[in-house]
């Protein structure tokens, strides 16, 4: 293992996504989120309409872009914004809001450069789903990596099938095994998102799903709460009582669980999601995210374990 990855994991248990930042580029980065105006197969008709189970209108977009923008004006926003907050110099283009691969190449390329075109942006993120990404998009992509750190972003969520059908995911483990394999050929770094709390799951299949990562070749993992968010198809099953919510101390003991089942050389982007206010139903406590950091800080400390402590074994 890299010494620098030992001593990230030293410092705060796994290895924090802004560790890995300063460690390549010297300094801290900040993402700064773009919404580009896409859509995406499962809201279009192309699969199906009304999004994924726990999606709602904004399609997971930051309360901070403005698709209104151009992606340009949306960029130097951010940056001016982060600069003036944080005090940072060096940028990621993150595309965050639904499919960022859902158009023909030559609408990419556009979108994609304009993102990358400043001085001090490192770092280009996309986010999509493992079946929106043909050969020609990976081969456009991969075209960015030696200008910046290049990842592409998937939605797995869970590594059962059967869940995500009930989520309304319209894509297969299968498609999520055959993209990673197409773009880390392409040396396009991936970085893979799951859900814990989804509806039906048992631990025991979270931990599959986590395992299911461990095994695959993935640069890098996030970790989400499942969130029942107004406009969503979630709440009506959630006010009908038929799906019981994550208390903060399960999710902290399920994402540290995750956490020791990962390699220690995969980074972890995100420990939790987020959701406004103004948007989320269920849990409440998520609108504190600094508070669900700190209970899976404080597990991971009560438990004296780190990051992979148990990969060996899975």
């Amino acid at each position: 293992m890299p010494s620098c990855t030992i001593s990230a994991i030293v410092e705060t248990r796994y290895y924090a996504f802004s560790h890995y930042l300063r460690q390549k580029f010297g300094c801290r980065v900040h993402r700064v989120p773009i919404d580009a105006g896409f859509t995406c197969p499962t809201r279009d008709g192309s699969i199906s309409q009304g999004g994924c189970l726990y999606c709602d209108a904004r399609g997971s977009a930051s309360a901070l872009s403005d698709r209104h923008l151009s992606v340009r004006e949306q960029l130097l926003r951010g940056m001016d914004a982060a600069k003036k907050r944080y005090g940072v110099a060096k940028f990621i283009s993150y595309f965050q809001a639904f499919t960022n691969t859902y158009a023909p190449p030559d609408i990419l390329a556009r979108i994609y450069t304009e993102a990358i075109d400043h001085p001090d942006v490192v770092g280009l993120s996309i986010g999509t789903r493992p079946d929106c990404v043909p050969d020609d998009v990976l081969d456009l992509i991969a075209s960015f990596v030696p200008r910046v750190d290049t990842w592409v972003e998937y939605g797995l969520q869970s590594a059962h099938d059967p869940t995500l059908r009930n989520i309304k995911r319209g894509h297969t483990v299968a498609q999520f095994a055959d993209a990673v394999e197409r773009s880390r050929g392409r040396r396009i770094k991936v970085c893979a998102h799951i859900i814990l709390g989804l509806p039906g799951e048992s631990r025991e299949m979270m931990m599959q799903t986590a395992r299911f990562l461990a095994a695959f070749p993935v640069d890098g993992v996030k970790i989400h709460l499942l969130h029942v968010l107004k406009g969503s198809l979630l709440v009506g099953i959630y006010r009908e009582g038929k799906m019981p919510m994550l208390s903060r101390e399960d999710y902290a003991g399920l994402a540290c669980d995750v956490l020791e089942l990962l390699p220690p050389t995969v980074v972890i982007h995100r420990l939790t999601g987020e959701a406004p206010r103004r948007f989320l139903v269920a849990p409440a406590w998520a609108l504190d995210k600094q508070s669900a950091l700190r209970a899976i800080r404080s597990e991971l400390e009560r438990r004296d374990s780190r990051q992979g402590k148990h990969y060996a074994k899975s």
